[in-house]
């Protein structure tokens, strides 16, 4: 039985990866400086090192902040042939350590585009970052992960990626949960509510049951900066011009960006989407 060790085993994705992997033909270990309630399958280390002594795979599920220390803490000991397998949604940094481990290790740089609410990894997609090997790395992520949607991709592409993905995102839905945080009339609002602030409430929501120190780190990748400030730009642009009355500028800029998205999108099938999204969340 292949030897698995999940280090972060008490966080959220810690967590989905000990299920995901225990009960199959990995025996699991889980480490957790903050925790040692891992299910009943899974064996729990005392110490980092501990845990990865006997490992064949190691998955990081770390603070993307301390992955890079925590690789140069445990590559060394780890036992030759065995596989670091890295989750972490930013990617910069921590490739730099990955690509200086020893040769005996063997580096998978993923980063699994979704949470750990789902059931199945079945048509969810990942991304796939090369390191040394990319057609060996591949082939074993596409191994541990069977039935996923792969992309491949290098290390600054996938922080400016990830910028829009799951930055901006994260980034104007913290501010739309904060405002509506503070309404008082909370219940009067949901009354009145249609389908696109429902909608836009369920996932601003559901966004913020992530921790914040992981949302904190999404909106501190250096590549949003870029995007964010078009953002801000467009924001006081289109007040500006709505407050000076200039309705031809407002309605120029609409019909531009409608015009965009048509190009690579169906708006109209997003919308029918949208309808069937709101019957769903009234079940």
């Amino acid at each position: 039985m292949k030897q698995l060790t999940v280090i972060g085993a008490g966080g959220q994705m810690g967590q989905w990866f000990t299920n995901y992997f225990s009960g199959s033909e990995y025996q699991v270990t889980g480490y957790d400086s903050e925790s040692n309630e891992f299910g009943k399958n899974v064996i729990v280390a005392e110490s980092l090192v501990g845990a990865i002594l006997k490992a064949d795979y190691v998955v990081l599920c770390t603070p993307t902040r301390r992955t890079p220390e925590i690789i140069r803490l445990i590559a060394k000991e780890m036992k030759r042939g065995t596989y670091l397998i890295e989750i972490s949604s930013e990617k910069g940094k921590v490739v730099s350590s990955l690509g200086k481990m020893p040769d005996k290790i063997n580096p998978i740089c993923i980063h699994p585009m979704f949470g750990p609410g789902i059931k199945t990894v079945k048509n969810q997609n990942i991304i796939s970052v090369p390191i040394k090997d990319a057609k060996k790395e591949l082939t074993v992520a596409k191994e541990l992960f069977e039935g996923a949607n792969f992309v491949t991709i290098d290390a600054i592409e996938h922080d400016k990626k990830i910028a829009i993905i799951l930055g901006l995102t994260h980034l104007m839905n913290l501010v739309f949960a904060n405002i509506i945080s503070k309404d008082e009339k909370s219940i009067l609002t949901e009354k009145m509510s249609g389908t696109t602030f429902r909608v836009q409430k369920v996932l601003a929501e559901s966004i913020m049951t992530e921790t914040p120190e992981l949302i904190e780190t999404i909106i501190a990748n250096p590549e949003i900066r870029r995007v964010a400030e078009e953002l801000w730009k467009d924001v006081g642009r289109l007040l500006t011009s709505v407050q000076e009355s200039k309705t031809e500028e407002v309605i120029e800029y609409i019909k531009n960006c409608q015009e965009r998205l048509s190009k690579h999108s169906d708006i109209n099938e997003s919308y029918k989407k949208l309808t069937k999204m709101a019957k769903a969340i009234e079940k």
